[in-house]
């Protein structure tokens, strides 16, 4: 049976003191909801999921490969497409507001082993 899902129904996770998350998976794939805080990093890190984001609000600057000194700002209606296993790290320039999909959906976010984000 397919149901629909209403974000308004999806608890809002805390986090940390500048992450909010609402995420709702299938079998293969993951969307989540977020909104950050001006300022909010996230660490350089990497997962063996495909990862799509779009911007709604702010802007999302990326960084790749462990290379610091080239960056990409990804602004509202834009997207990037962030391949598996890719090294990146990202800073959040205003409030921001934009929705990841990953296939497959992220375990550790599922279970609560995503350490990194809960600094």
């Amino acid at each position: 049976m397919i149901e629909k899902i209403s974000w308004s129904s999806v608890p809002v996770e805390q986090v940390n003191e500048k992450m909010k998350r609402q995420f709702i998976h299938g079998e293969k794939v993951m969307i989540a909801k977020m909104e950050f805080e001006d300022g909010f990093e996230v660490p350089w890190h990497s997962h063996h999921n495909e990862q799509v984001t779009e911007v709604f609000e702010g802007t999302l600057r990326f960084w790749f490969d462990d290379v610091e000194d080239k960056h990409l700002d990804i602004l509202p209606g834009e997207s990037i497409v962030i391949p598996e296993n890719r090294r990146h790290r990202a800073l959040m320039i205003g409030k921001v507001i934009e929705i990841d999909t990953f296939a497959p959906p992220r375990q550790d976010w599922i279970d609560g082993s995503d350490a990194y984000l809960r600094k």
